[in-house]
């Protein structure tokens, strides 16, 4: 027995399925969790010294890679000063400011410490805004695992095959209306046979929970219109996208404004942080300017406020490497398509920026429908074999591929030979 299974045997006993999230547990590719032990650039090591070429990168935050030298020495130079104050202090100042500054349409900006917190406390808000109680979401969007929004969720509640969770009382996703994504008819329709009551629309800009399913042109423009003309606020939640795709995220990205964007742990360089931005009108709603109540002791931890301005800070003053991530993304992504196509396996690879994923499907992915016709077999066999050549993906197949400002050429073109290979023996 190797020391990843005797590690796991033992956490069954004291968590749950030995894991603190359902996807580490890697259920859907029906192996045993690899424990980390360390990680520096684009590379990972397991608890039995394996080493790997990472491709998941804490799901999305570490942009720059594992253990930036710019981050650390932030880290490093806070942690003298105490871990936690529960106080105001100036490092929340100097990354409130910085986001501002970065990120179009938004004025102010709460710290929270997850994205889960943060997407909880924007419908809040958007609820007290407007007066309204109805929320309308997308199938297979993810927008953590608060009780409104675990209603045709995606991530690892499709891992599990439930649309929704025990334990959600039915008056809590009452007010949870479910619209298909890249699909404006349908989300016209709920605002029409609901009118008046929809507080907001939330959607991920790039849906990346199902699979990265990119907005379809128009789509996203639509939603603004949509809610401009019944009154509902638009919420973009940029858990994944915020920061990735370019400095200002998807608003920037792709020129559509929201009324409310949530950020996650990109904003605290991985380290466990979350935010919610909007304009001052809206966001001095918020307690103690105005009624709409939401509070936490490790908000703004300095510790982590001092990581995430140093990573901010370096992706605001090296813009290149947004260029960099497209490029490389698009070498990857059309290397998976030729080395699959010359094995015969039939596979469709969607990306935007520096996201993507492989659906094992003949079928072009553009929604829920069509990402579940992903072959859960094929991928966890793909996966497989990708882990024997040293490669790290996403032990799900409705996750996404992760790039790093840290991943070489060197580091894609291995990544393509160990696919080649993967591929040629799943057609076999």
């Amino acid at each position: 027995m190797d020391v990843n299974d005797a590690l796991y045997l033992k956490a069954q006993q004291v968590m749950p399925g030995g894991v603190n999230s359902p996807v580490r547990a890697y259920r859907d590719v029906d192996m045993a969790p690899r424990f980390i032990n360390s990680a520096d650039g684009a590379y990972i090591t397991d608890a039995d010294s394996c080493r790997y070429i990472d491709y998941v990168c804490s799901w999305g935050p570490l942009i720059l890679g594992h253990n930036h030298a710019s981050v650390r020495a932030a880290v490093e130079q806070a942690i003298p000063d105490g871990l936690s104050f529960g106080a105001p202090t100036s490092g929340e100042i100097e990354i409130a400011r910085l986001i501002v500054g970065m990120v179009p349409n938004i004025e102010m900006v709460r710290m929270v410490n997850s994205g889960t917190e943060a997407v909880m406390s924007a419908l809040r808000l958007a609820r007290g805004a407007t007066g309204r109680d109805k929320l309308i979401k997308f199938d297979g969007c993810y927008h953590g695992h608060c009780d409104a929004m675990l209603v045709n969720a995606g991530s690892s509640v499709l891992d599990g095959g439930r649309p929704s969770s025990a334990g959600v009382p039915e008056g809590a996703a009452r007010d949870t209306l479910t619209a298909r994504y890249n699909d404006l008819d349908s989300v016209r329709a709920l605002l029409e046979a609901n009118r008046d009551q929809v507080a907001a629309v939330i959607v991920e800009p790039v849906a990346a929970n199902m699979g990265v399913v990119p907005p379809a042109p128009g789509f996203l423009q639509g939603l603004r219109d949509l809610c401009d003309e019944f009154g509902a606020l638009l919420i973009f939640d940029e858990v994944i996208t915020g920061f990735r795709l370019a400095t200002g995220g998807a608003q920037a990205y792709f020129d559509v404004r929201a009324d409310l964007v949530t950020f996650g742990k990109i904003i605290g360089g991985g380290m466990p942080v979350g935010a919610y931005a909007g304009s001052r009108e809206l966001m001095e709603l918020v307690a103690p300017c105005g009624p709409v109540y939401q509070a936490g002791t490790l908000s703004g931890n300095p510790v982590a406020m001092a990581a995430g301005r140093a990573q901010l800070l370096w992706l605001k003053q090296h813009p290149y490497i947004y260029e960099d991530l497209e490029k490389n993304g698009e070498i990857l992504a059309a290397g998976l398509r030729d080395a699959a196509g010359a094995a015969g396996v039939p596979v469709r690879v969607n990306r935007v920026g520096s996201l993507i994923s492989v659906f094992f499907t003949d079928t072009d992915v553009f929604d829920l429908e069509s990402a579940r016709t992903s072959d859960r077999d094929l991928y966890a066999a793909y996966f497989a074999g990708m882990l024997k050549r040293g490669i790290y993906l996403a032990p799900s197949r409705f996750e996404a591929m992760f790039l790093s400002d840290a991943h070489t050429k060197e580091d894609i073109d291995t990544t393509l030979k160990a696919a080649a290979e993967t591929f040629r023996e799943l057609g076999g």
